[in-house]
């Protein structure tokens, strides 16, 4: 076996990762061990996961090696380490989804998306945070950056854990901006894929109809590489796509040129040092090659967040309305609020709602026509106090549409916190998507990561 690389094992991307693996110019069990190691160091401070599997990753790292020694590679993620929202089953770990009635709920079997990360090689260290059922409610977890900052919420632990340096890949859900906003709080990468791209069979719900499964990464190309492993038809989720499968070598070249636009309703809602940091990325941008034109939507932009609202607080009080009937004292504020309040939203509002829906994405559809994406701030802040999750509303309207977004780590506010900008494309444009987000991460150029004494 050739030397190990100079580089920390925990810096290493999952692409990379996978690739020194395959090689045999690392172990999958050195690997995890370095990541266990630190994830020691650190957890006490960030509280990033609710469940480390030491021996249980060991094990799985050994076999991974040992089936390389044969010559039997699993998949591209082979001997990569990986983690888990605690409301993803995975078969031997509880799932608690931040709810101690839950705390002894262990899984029987694997969701659908841990099945494939483990069918592809992938070894998984734990379980990550949430905010209780994924909902509003603040987590645990610190932000690496500043501990004083929310880590952003629902998969606070995912973003959190992957800036770290934890793991190279952790998978999140998207309701409202559960995805995006950690990933753009903790500087790190995070892809919200189409509606029903991955499915969400073993995932514990809170809206039927908004639910997203995706990664967060440190890099668009563990983005891409991660999708081609996650995505696929599963016939036992209704609401998996038939056309669900993706190809991450569609992915794999950067658009030269791309036309983005920018979403004017947006920006104008964004803080001034969000708005001036956009007004960089916008410069540089256009100074690289994109062409890039001023877009307003047709319809308020209140008229999405309250479609979204409307959506969530229905579904979510159906889920939930045996559960918080049995236990109500144990539900965190905001997710008692929401459900309470959906089971009292009468049939013709939820119903209006949808038609509302509809009428939206057919607008958005036109406006995204002469674009390859758009181009917006992920969040309208960097990360505030941990007294909240932040705001939502850049990231809900894409999820209420189901198109496919992803958050970029574009630069460092004047507090040492990341800003982050959005880009979103139409749906089951995945492909284009990551190659208009490979062009902006390499104009951007973005290298910061979180001091080691924040991380802890």
């Amino acid at each position: 076996m050739s030397p190990a690389p100079k580089r920390a094992l925990h810096d290493l991307t999952a692409t990379e990762a996978a690739a020194l693996v395959r090689d045999r110019e690392i172990s999958s069990l050195a690997l995890v061990e370095a990541l266990l190691d630190r994830i020691a160091r650190f957890e006490p401070g960030l509280r990033s996961f609710v469940t480390v599997d030491e021996e249980g990753a060991r094990a799985a790292a050994r076999a991974a090696d040992a089936e390389l020694a044969r010559g039997q590679g699993r998949g591209p993620l082979h001997g990569v380490p990986f983690a888990a929202k605690d409301i993803y089953d995975a078969e031997g770990l509880p799932t608690t989804a931040g709810y101690p009635p839950l705390a002894n709920n262990v899984a029987k079997a694997d969701s659908f998306a841990v099945a494939r990360m483990k069918a592809a090689g992938a070894v998984l260290v734990g379980k990550t945070v949430t905010t209780q059922f994924a909902s509003g409610d603040p987590s645990p977890t610190r932000n690496p950056w500043r501990a004083d900052r929310t880590p952003g919420g629902s998969s606070s632990g995912s973003g959190a854990a992957v800036a770290a340096r934890l793991v190279p890949i952790a998978l999140g859900t998207q309701t409202g901006g559960s995805i995006l906003r950690p990933a753009a709080y903790n500087g790190v990468v995070g892809l919200k894929p189409t509606y029903g791209r991955i499915s969400r069979r073993g995932v514990v719900p809170l809206s039927w109809t908004l639910d997203h499964t995706g990664p967060i990464v440190r890099t668009v190309e563990d983005a891409a590489l991660a999708l081609g492993v996650l995505a696929g038809h599963d016939p036992l989720d209704p609401r998996s796509l038939q056309e669900s499968s993706f190809d991450p070598g569609l992915a794999s070249q950067p658009l030269p040129r791309p036309r983005l636009g920018l979403l004017v309703d947006f920006v104008e809602r964004a803080d001034a040092d969000v708005r001036a940091h956009l007004d960089q990325v916008v410069a540089r941008l256009s100074e690289a090659g994109a062409a890039i034109s001023e877009i307003r939507l047709r319809s308020s932009f209140d008229l999405y967040a309250a479609a979204h609202r409307l959506t969530l607080q229905t579904e979510a009080g159906a889920v939930h309305a045996a559960w918080i009937a049995r236990d109500r004292e144990q539900y965190s504020p905001r997710i008692k609020s929401d459900a309470m309040v959906g089971q009292l939203v009468p049939s013709w509002a939820y119903l209006q709602a949808q038609r509302v829906r509809r009428r939206l994405a057919a607008e958005t559809s036109e406006l995204a026509s002469a674009v390859d994406a758009f181009l917006l701030p992920t969040a309208s802040n960097v990360a505030p106090g941990p007294e909240t999750t932040g705001d939502p509303s850049f990231q809900s309207p894409w999820s209420l549409l189901g198109w496919p977004s992803i958050s970029l780590p574009s630069g460092v506010s004047a507090d040492g916190l990341p800003f982050a900008v959005q880009l979103v494309a139409r749906r089951l444009d995945e492909a284009t998507l990551l190659r208009v987000a490979l062009r902006v991460e390499k104009v951007m150029a973005f290298t910061g990561r979180p001091p080691e004494q924040a991380a802890g």
